[in-house]
């Protein structure tokens, strides 16, 4: 390692920033590293300009990798460098206004049901039934399980923030009972011990790959054409849950949301609001459209 690579590890640290974070940021800036062939403390602020013209011109980068390139190498060169650039001040990735895909609850249950693999199909289920973000529910260990009062602990999610979200009985009863296939004694969804071949000495849960493309075959096989991802499950829960009438600033909270402004996109997103809004539509034009051909 580096001492840059070291001192940006360390200011990252002591920013608080979780460690998939700082592995993000880390990965960006060795990306602009190798883009121009030498260490990053060496790159000019021109050269900084023409990097993010050329992702987002030649490369057509998602407005999500030019966010983390950005944050990555505003934090490098403002933070660890001393460098406050004014060409950083102008970067912004362009803004994009997308409502993410929902699934139907008759659609999650016939995807779920297309899972061939335990560990796979329990861990989307909790996933939809908790409203998880993915390493949430790859990563989940017994102790987070408040049985007595129904409720599941997501500790240390993004932000850093812990929150508390409801456990459903059926997917208590559905942990409890795929937990005694192995039985270990920290994670929920164990990865294999390659060295035993077995789940119950396993060092760390099952990794996130492998459950995106179990996912994904499971979408495919079941003739799905919306553009669903593992994450489509959290979106789907909250979805169904404001139809269900619970309230949007209950459902930000087990979102873990910090804005409601992030939670309220559901809202255009619920079917049981399309259809009043569209009946009130109907009725408000009947007579002044009636009789017009």
């Amino acid at each position: 390692m580096t001492p840059l690579r070291q001192r940006m590890l360390e200011d990252m640290q002591l920013h608080g920033l979780s460690d998939r974070t700082q592995q993000s940021y880390l990965g960006a800036v060795r990306q602009l590293a190798l883009h121009f062939g030498k260490p990053p403390d060496q790159i000019t602020e021109e050269e900084l300009r023409q990097y993010f013209l050329f992702l987002r011109n030649e490369r057509h980068a998602a407005r999500s990798t030019i966010t983390i390139a950005l944050c990555a190498i505003k934090f490098l060169f403002e933070r660890t460098l001393q460098r406050p650039w004014p060409t950083l001040a102008l970067l912004r990735p362009h803004t994009e206004h997308k409502l993410p895909a929902v699934l139907s609850v008759e659609e999650v249950q016939t995807i779920l049901s297309c899972v061939h693999i335990a560990r796979y199909r329990v861990c989307l289920g909790v996933i939809y039934a908790c409203g998880l973000r993915l390493m949430e529910g790859v990563s989940l260990t017994i102790s987070q399980i408040d049985s007595a009062r129904m409720l599941l602990h997501i500790q240390n999610g993004k932000g850093n923030k812990d929150r508390y979200v409801p456990l459903p009985q059926p997917a208590l009863l559905l942990l409890r009972a795929y937990w005694r296939t192995h039985r270990h004694p920290i994670w929920l969804f164990p990865a294999l011990d390659r060295a035993t071949l077995t789940l119950q000495t396993a060092a760390k849960p099952m990794l996130e790959d492998g459950l995106q493309r179990a996912f994904r075959a499971a979408v495919q096989e079941a003739g799905m054409h919306k553009h669903a991802t593992v994450h489509t499950l959290r979106h789907s829960w909250a979805t169904h849950l404001l139809e269900a009438g619970v309230s949007l600033r209950q459902i930000q909270a087990w979102l873990g949301h910090s804005s409601l402004t992030t939670t309220s996109r559901y809202t255009h997103l619920t079917r049981s609001a399309e259809q009043r809004a569209s009946q009130t539509l109907d009725g408000l034009l009947e007579d002044v459209l009636d009789g017009l051909l």
